[in-house]
């Protein structure tokens, strides 16, 4: 009988393909997924160390998995991901949570399959953390959980070190993966029938495959690639955005006009202490570049609130900017102090009540952008990509338009992975209801 296996994921969009090749790996071995965690024979935990929200989460998982272990002493407990890349939390489970049977890193994920064999041949704990990246192992299989797009990473790692981001230290150096092994998992996918890929970094901006090939060189080389339809990327860093970037936008018909530009705040002060490397008006210059070449591009960011050392001032700032671009959405988070980081050692922290009060405006005011954005689609047709079915009811399907929007319809299953036209009948603060044009 094969064993079985559940991964639980928090975190990045790195953290999710991650977790579809240790998948993979796994079914190249002839496990089998299971939806559930405790009717699993191998169950692993892929962490993120972003958040201390995240922090929390996976602690309380891991809990939940002792009575488990007391029930079934071959289940095996595996946890990995950035957060093991932190002495002080192997330290932790060590100590306290002794059933943890594999703990390894964001390095050596090439190696899961003989840690889980170790584990369930030697019935001995497997620790194997690497302090940095080495060289890129290619050809790793990965199990997607959409048949019509994929993630693709191109390149791993951080060199820019903002003062409360733990990443570099968890995910190391920028190491790029070469142009052709991409160019050749891509066309690889399109033949299998993908659509859509998502390029993953941490900076894509900062792509360097080889002396001839940027981040924009690849996007122009990928867009000639038969059958895909679309090209997304996620993440750039506003102060690497260049200008041959913006004008792939405009040459290359398959990449879509959706951008993920992280702000982080709206004060130049509060840029500068978190060693952003731009201003307030040197991101307001590149949007307005970017709406100037590319008509109608959408925009996300990512916003930091209470920052250590912000003031009221500080946060009208962000609220002056968000205003000006008006993001299509936003992710926004409250700071939580990261141990290593140098804002762990900032002594001007912001009261928690402070925080959550100017998150709430903050929150208030993207909400009401964003419904406002999305008002503004009724009547418009728009090409979506369908993803699937809703899980409360089978005649409602969904999926994304070019600018990333959610759109949900009524459909039928021959629909999911197919380009359809609706016609936009609502626009919602998060989504659009639509109709399909027959």
């Amino acid at each position: 009988m094969s064993k079985t296996f559940h991964i639980t994921t928090f975190g990045c969009q790195m953290n999710e393909h991650d977790s579809e090749v240790m998948a993979g790996m796994l079914l190249e071995k002839g496990f089998e997924p299971v939806k559930e965690r405790r009717d699993a024979d191998v169950a692993i935990i892929n962490t993120c160390s972003v958040r201390e929200n995240a922090d929390k989460r996976f602690f309380g998982t891991l809990g939940q998995l002792k009575r488990r272990k007391k029930e079934n002493p071959d289940f095996v407990v595996c946890v990995c991901g950035c957060m093991m890349q932190q002495q002080h939390v192997i330290d932790t489970i060590k100590a306290k949570y002794p059933w943890v049977d594999i703990i390894f890193g964001t390095h050596n994920i090439h190696q899961f399959p003989e840690l889980v064999d170790n584990a369930l041949n030697e019935k001995k704990k497997q620790i194997e953390v690497w302090s940095d990246g080495g060289d890129i192992v290619e050809g790793l299989p990965a199990k997607r959980l959409y048949d019509c797009k994929a993630l693709v990473n191109i390149m791993f790692g951080c060199n820019n070190f903002c003062t409360y981001c733990i990443v570099p230290y968890t995910r190391g150096r920028e190491r790029s993966r070469q142009p052709e092994e991409i160019i050749k998992e891509v066309k690889s996918l399109a033949e299998d029938g993908v659509k859509e890929i998502m390029l993953l970094g941490q900076n894509v901006n900062s792509y360097r495959g080889d002396e001839q090939t940027d981040f924009a060189r690849l996007l122009y080389r990928l867009n000639e690639i038969e059958g895909l339809e679309r090209i997304r990327f996620m993440t750039s860093h506003p102060k690497d955005l260049s200008d041959r970037l913006i004008q792939a936008f405009v040459d290359c018909n398959k990449l879509c006009k959706n951008i993920h530009l992280p702000v982080q705040s709206g004060s130049s002060r509060v840029l500068k202490k978190m060693n952003r490397r731009y201003t307030k008006e040197q991101y307001l210059e590149l949007v307005a570049k970017l709406k100037a070449a590319v008509p109608g591009i959408t925009m996300s960011t990512d916003i930091i609130v209470g920052f250590p050392g912000e003031t009221e001032e500080d946060f009208e700032e962000t609220l002056d900017l968000v205003r000006k671009v008006r993001f299509d959405s936003a992710f926004t988070f409250l700071y939580s102090i990261r141990k290593g980081t140098p804002a762990e050692k900032y002594e001007d922290q912001v009261p928690e009540e402070v925080k959550h009060e100017r998150f709430n405006r903050l929150v208030d005011l993207i909400n009401t952008i964003s419904a406002e954005k999305n008002g503004e689609y009724a009547g418009r047709v728009e090409r979506v990509l369908v993803e699937g079915a809703s899980k409360t009811n089978s005649k409602t399907f969904s999926g994304r338009t070019d600018g990333f929007k959610l759109v949900n319809f009524e459909g039928t299953k021959d629909m999911v992975g197919n380009l359809v036209d609706v016609e936009i009948i609502e626009g919602k603060t998060f989504s659009l209801d639509g109709r399909i044009v027959k």
